[in-house]
């Protein structure tokens, strides 16, 4: 298992814990701010699977002892020596040091990649953040380098972000060499790609080896030259041959010597021809070879490719190739077609026709494995072969030769569609791997099919499956690739089928805009399949997708252009019930505004926005569509919060969850249940239901798909912590929201900005201000200002205040009435901020302090948190103990550790003891008691 990478902060950080310093203390020390701290002890955390910060600085102890060295370089370990290329060993070494990016440029065989290997670990202690490498031999699209990147440097998928943004993100400030092999079949996507990470991480530098150059500015070309003759039998070419002669038998004597340098001339020096000629000298000898080599060898004419360069390659597999019988000539140019390394069945399905058969596929590839034309690799799932890609090149040619290539690219099609169906609804700890070792292969497959029209149905078949398969595998960004590839591969009414899938899958991701883009596109597609009803419900759901996630749209939609789709949704609807669900939805969505969407009208009557909530609910419970009907009661929660009525949108929020136990675990009942589950969490917390909250906070942060988007994951589950007074989880949690977000661009989106207020909350009680002026500068970024300043904020920001004493400035920033600001606040906030209200009321002496509790109380009655901060401001006021002390055991009962610590210290006397003990045990600041002013 390799060392864990630490970067050069993380390792003062890790010292300093070693000294038993304070999150502060570092700060001070390092001059970096206390978020910055956290942040690098969760990382040190995660990387080097401690439980806890005791335990870190245990491990500063052994971390200085040994001495702090460089990140162990993410380097394939070759089985073999690495012989000669002295010179230019040493020359690109000092190339990688002097220049941004260096391709090694040369022909196949040559030896590029183990002289970048050997490289790459000369340098690795000059990048302090580590070494990675990347093969994009498998890698057959372009647009996928990128996320063989990201697969490499541990990078995942990020909601509302490309896979190439979070690779610039990731690497945005490493010291790091990042080495690209084999770059020459997707250099239209190298090129560009290397273009943007470099303008976008400084200190990194790039190695590349291909075959030619990427012809961009920013290049640095490093020819590779075959290896040297020079000095007869003590030449490199010579050393290597002897070496790997040695390895498979009897190492050759100086009898020979003369005869190895003349094949090693004859082979024109090249690494790759070299070995494979030695790995035969046990069974060929030296007659055997140069007879092979007399009579084998012959340079290929042609076209552009038959360069100098290529012709000894081409030379060496030719006569490789020739001195197999001819089933196994058959065979290895049929396997060719496979990308990544495959098992006997797979060949056997693939290649096994005349002249072999299955048993023959078996036994050949065991011959081709001997001669060094398939590598043998171990995996989870058997023994799997694999060619090198130079050989599989070389077979590719030699199946268009003898016309067998659409016969066995199209066997190949076949074989991926039948591992596809064999996944498909597959389970299973393997099935992971099992999906991972056919991936590429079902990738390649379908990139060749794509451009077949005879296999135009196949490939639409391949897309969907690959579709389905990298959704199940939460590889979302390639999930809505692949059903936006298989739209384009359908007819029309498959296509808009398709398409549908796609936008769900890009609501998972959180790209609202391009699911409202994919609606509208799967509309289009409806209507030319003459489906007007399907095309109605289409642009209805767009419709919706536009007031329903207003708030994360890069480009809001206009009002105008949602309200035309909606009124031609009615026209193409019909008397379809799905339709007529889908065009009631965004009548409440769009004209009665039921979601608060950012183009909204904050002057919409509540209870007429309740009414059409209702009959969306309605008519999607007849069209028998769970997800619709969830979607539907989502509208109801927000009109019934609207109304002014938590309770009824809490109980709409958790029905959705109960009624997506039917829904099908397609994108878009996924998508569903992610988005019911953070609104249960949300309206939980409005009715003072802090543990349901917590439990449904904690299985939407559990989320498979919401793995790499700890941002959506943790929101409503920090914001429960937060008030419950959970600090401890709340800190550890806030680290994985604030890397998430960062991560995916800083997205904003109106459920991001409470989350993050929610941690300044508790940075202000453990009177940290910079780290709560820290976190308040996410919550501008990350939502609304108005929510922030109206809504939320009002709650947070007056419970910091109470804490440290302050209530004159609480009663300001909840001086508004609750029907003044009742869009921010009637949603989860209603209930929190009349109590405070009441409670900030008392504490100044305000005059109608009796009357603010008597209007909290009938607004809040059956939320046990707020009611009690309610009868907590009334013994205040009362001077009643007994009653004061009663509201701490309600705190208690309904889990609320910080408040029920508060009650006792307003309590007093000696009670106050027993209050402070519970904050200091919070990790929370000592609090400012103000008694009521009369």
């Amino acid at each position: 298992m390799s060392s864990p990478v630490i970067s050069a902060r993380e390792g003062e950080v890790l010292a300093l814990l070693g000294e038993h310093l304070s999150n502060a203390e570092i700060s001070a020390r390092l001059v970096i701010s206390v978020r910055t701290v956290e942040s690098h002890v969760s990382s040190l955390l995660r990387k080097l699977q401690l439980p806890d910060r005791r335990a870190l600085a245990r491990h500063a102890a052994e971390f200085s002892r040994a001495g702090r060295s460089r990140p162990a370089p993410a380097l394939p370990a070759p089985l073999t020596a690495f012989i000669g290329r002295v010179r230019e060993r040493g020359e690109l070494a000092d190339a990688v040091k002097a220049h941004r990016q260096v391709t090694v440029v040369g022909p196949g065989g040559v030896g590029k990649t183990r002289l970048a290997l050997a490289v790459a670990a000369d340098v690795a202690g000059d990048f302090a953040d580590g070494v990675w490498f990347v093969d994009l031999v498998p890698v057959t699209e372009p647009g996928r380098v990128g996320a063989a990147v990201a697969a490499a440097v541990g990078v995942g998928e990020q909601p509302g972000r490309d896979i190439d943004d979070a690779v610039l993100a990731a690497l945005a400030d490493r010291r790091a060499l990042l080495v690209l092999d084999n770059c020459e079949h997707v250099r239209d996507g190298v090129a560009p790609f290397l273009e943007r990470l470099l303008a976008a991480c400084p200190r990194l530098r790039v190695l590349v080896t291909s075959r030619a150059r990427l012809m961009v500015p920013f290049e640095r070309a490093f020819p590779l030259p075959p290896l040297s003759r020079d000095g007869g039998d003590e030449s490199e070419a010579v050393a290597l041959f002897m070496d790997r002669a040695t390895a498979v038998g009897s190492p050759p004597g100086p009898a020979v010597s003369e005869g190895v340098v003349a094949i090693c001339e004859r082979l024109g020096g090249m690494a790759l021809a070299i070995e494979l000629a030695a790995a035969r000298w046990a069974t060929l000898g030296l007659d055997g070879l140069m007879t092979g080599l007399a009579d084998q060898l012959r340079i290929l004419t042609g076209g552009p490719r038959a360069d100098d360069r290529h012709r000894s390659v081409r030379t060496v597999l030719d006569w490789s190739h020739d001195l197999l019988e001819p089933r196994d000539q058959a065979l290895l140019r049929r396997v060719s077609v496979f990308v990544a390394p495959f098992t006997p069945d797979a060949a056997a399905a693939v290649a096994g026709f005349a002249p072999l058969d299955p048993a023959a596929v078996v036994d050949g590839l065991g011959r081709l494995a001997e001669q060094s034309l398939l590598a043998v690799t171990p995996s989870e799932t058997g023994t799997r072969y694999h060619a090198l890609e130079t050989v599989r090149q070389y077979g590719t040619e030699r199946l268009t030769d003898v016309g067998e290539l659409t016969d066995v690219r199209s066997r190949h099609l076949g074989w991926c569609l039948a591992s596809a169906a064999a996944l498909m609804g597959a389970g299973g700890a393997d099935w992971r791997v099992r999906f991972d070792a056919v991936a590429e292969d079902m990738r390649a497959a379908l990139t060749w099919a794509a451009d077949q029209p005879e296999q135009r149905a196949d490939a639409h078949r391949l897309a969907l499956s690959m579709a389905e398969l990298a959704f199940a595998r939460n590889l979302l960004g390639e999930a809505q690739q692949r059903f936006e590839q298989a739209a384009r591969l359908a007819d029309a009414a498959a296509g808009a089928e398709a398409l549908r899938h796609a936008a769900a899958v890009a609501g998972c991701r959180s790209l609202d805009g391009d699911s409202y883009r994919l609606h509208r596109a799967a509309a289009e597609a409806a209507r030319r399949a003459g489906d007007p009803a399907g095309a109605g419900r289409d642009l209805a759901a767009a419709a919706t997708v536009a007031y329903r996630f207003s708030s994360s749209f890069a480009r809001t939609p206009r009002v105008d252009e949602v309200t035309a789709m909606l009124a031609e949704a009615r026209k193409l609807c019909g008397d379809d019930p799905a339709a007529e669900a889908a065009v009631a939805l965004a009548e409440a969505a769009v004209e009665a505004d039921a979601f608060g969407a950012v183009q909204g009208d904050p002057d919409n009557t509540a209870q007429e926005t309740v009414a059409r909530a209702e009959q969306a609910v309605e008519l999607a419970r007849r069209a028998g569509d769970p997800v619709a009907e969830s979607a539907a009661l989502d509208a109801l929660s927000g009109a019934q919060s609207w109304a002014g009525d938590p309770f009824a949108a809490a109980a709409a929020a958790r029905r959705r969850i109960d009624i997506l136990v039917s829904a099908p675990s397609t994108p878009a009942g996924t998508h569903e249940r992610m988005d019911a589950l953070a609104m249960a969490a949300g309206t939980a917390v409005g009715v003072g239901e802090l543990q349901q909250a917590r439990r449904w906070g904690r299985r939407l942060a559990d989320h498979p798909l919401l793995a790499e988007a700890g941002h959506h994951a943790t929101s409503w589950l920090l914001v429960a912590d937060a008030f419950t007074g959970d600090v401890d989880e709340m800190l550890t949690v806030s680290m994985r929201f604030l890397d998430a977000w960062e991560q995916s661009g800083r997205l904003r989106s109106r459920s991001l900005g409470p989350a993050a207020a929610s941690v300044a909350m508790i940075h202000g009680l453990r009177g940290d201000h910079d780290a709560r002026a820290d976190w308040l500068a996410i919550v501008d970024e990350a939502g609304p200002a108005a929510d922030h300043r109206l809504g939320y904020g009002a709650v947070f920001d007056t419970m910091v205040l109470l804490h440290h004493g302050d209530a004159k400035a609480a009663l300001e920033r909840v001086a508004p009435e609750p029907d003044q600001v009742w869009k921010w606040v009637c949603w989860v906030w209603l209930h929190w901020y009349v109590a405070l209200r009441a409670e900030a009321a008392v504490l100044t002496g305000h005059p109608d302090a009796r009357g603010r509790i008597d209007a909290a109380r009938a607004v809040l009655a059956g939320n046990p948190v707020a009611s009690a901060q309610v009868d907590r401001a009334e013994a205040l006021l009362d001077g009643d103990l007994p009653r004061l002390l009663a509201a701490a055991k309600e705190f208690d009962a309904a889990g609320c550790r910080y408040q029920s610590a508060r009650t006792l210290l307003l309590a007093g006397g000696e009670h106050a003891a027993a209050g402070a003990a519970a904050l200091a045990d919070l990790g929370l600041a000592p609090m400012a008691v103000r008694q009521p002013r009369p």
